[in-house]
């Protein structure tokens, strides 16, 4: 499994950075990131508990741990700004939390985030418009399918504008709890429920992670 977006107790999860990865690997997980929620105020603190970790779980155990970040409820003129400080801070995995139509995200979030060179993947969409598709697809920005409850509502929706615009997409759990981390099988089940056909199923669980990967300048063994 591939998974690029998940959350531990630097933000709303309940594991710390190392739990996390060691319950990921015991599932089957190959490349991880975690991509705990920050604002101006937090971001250094959790990248830096994040990179160390990381680097300390990649270099022992049979995995690839990535630190991130999702840049949440922020103000949408310094979402730019804030993704460019994180990349300068060693943040190899960048998330916008988009506008999920379970939260009060600001109208203008997802434009402001699909627009920034420096955002790697926009978390739960929700009903991102064609413009803003569009924008993502020339950017190589990412759309996410969602495997969290709530958020996965509008799955449909981010998948059809998608293939509208041609944007990329890309399957995650947005885990807060070990019990959120994807296996294959309920992976393959919210592809297939987002609109997916039994035969593109691998092309977004294999095939659009390591388009992940490429776009991060990332390599695997």
């Amino acid at each position: 499994m591939y998974d690029f977006h998940t959350h531990t107790f630097l933000s709303d999860g309940v594991l710390a950075p190392v739990e996390l990865i060691r319950r990921a690997i015991k599932i089957g997980y190959r490349v991880m990131a975690i991509t705990d929620h920050v604002g101006h105020g937090n971001l250094e603190f959790v990248l830096k508990t994040l990179i160390k970790d990381c680097q300390v779980a990649s270099d022992k155990w049979d995995i690839l741990a990535l630190p991130g970040v999702e840049i949440t409820h922020t103000p949408k003129e310094d979402i730019d700004g804030l993704a460019q400080a994180a990349k300068k801070m060693g943040a190899k995995v960048v998330n916008v939390h988009g506008e999920t139509i379970t939260e009060p995200v600001e109208p203008g979030t997802n434009m402001a985030a699909v627009s920034s060179t420096h955002v790697d993947i926009l978390a739960h969409p929700g009903l991102i418009g064609a413009e803003e598709a569009a924008i993502a697809a020339r950017n190589g920005i990412f759309l996410e399918v969602s495997a969290r409850k709530g958020h996965g509502l509008a799955n449909g929706h981010v998948v059809n504008m998608a293939k509208l615009t041609g944007a990329a997409m890309v399957l995650d759990s947005d885990a807060h709890d070990p019990e959120d981390l994807l296996t294959r099988d309920f992976a393959e089940k919210v592809a297939r429920g987002a609109g997916f056909s039994h035969e593109n199923v691998h092309e977004l669980l294999e095939d659009a992670p390591k388009r992940v990967l490429t776009k991060l300048g990332v390599t695997t063994a």
